[in-house]
């Protein structure tokens, strides 16, 4: 049974549509009216073998903030309802993506607590129209609304645009771990018995 989530949230700020499945192909389906947004979550859900149709309208004549903030929350929201009771997951996931002279890692727990440390500096501040601050902001909100710790850490690398993108490919990799089923897992992996 594929494990799939709808959201949609619509504030005075923006209107999300989002469609995720954590058993899916790598399909996207993305307009979020910032470009560089678009190719990171489309380069998450294709490395992440996730589906995922966003279409996000947004008060970008303001900045960026609100936009990718929200699809943050939404996205994260879109995990942990797909996710569902995390019986049999894996639930950790760690990997550690090259992109050119770049190496990012992701580290990551499906707990259900709330936790992110990351460990950058940018050493510009846009990537296209995309404020490159909202990187840690993204993956805030990702992890408070999913309940998940997030620990990324930008091991090496110059290249602004190529580091983000390794950021989001390893995020990809280490959810798409985590949330895979395992056979000797017969409830879940917690000795609280509850994630």
């Amino acid at each position: 049974m594929e494990r799939k989530s709808t959201i949609q949230r619509k504030t005075n700020e923006t209107n999300i549509e989002l469609e995720f499945n954590l058993d899916g192909k790598g399909n996207a389906d993305i307009s979020t009216g910032i470009g560089f947004l678009d190719h990171m979550l489309e380069s998450f859900t294709k490395h992440g073998l996730f589906d995922l149709k966003l279409k996000c309208e947004g008060d970008l004549i303001v900045d960026c903030h609100h936009t990718v903030e929200d699809i943050g929350i939404a996205l994260g929201t879109a995990i942990k309802e797909a996710a569902g009771d995390k019986k049999g997951i894996v639930r950790f996931g760690s990997t550690i993506i090259p992109m050119d002279e770049s190496l990012a890692l992701v580290s990551l727990d499906l707990s259900g607590r709330p936790y992110l440390i990351f460990d950058y500096d940018f050493a510009v501040d846009r990537v296209g129209y995309f404020d490159t601050e909202m990187v840690k902001e993204f993956f805030y909100a990702v992890s408070y609304t999913a309940g998940m710790n997030i620990h990324i850490k930008v091991i090496d690398g110059s290249n602004t645009h190529h580091i983000i993108e390794a950021i989001f490919k390893a995020f990809a990799k280490s959810l798409d771990y985590a949330t895979l089923k395992d056979p000797r897992i017969i409830d879940v992996l917690s000795t609280k018995g509850k994630l």
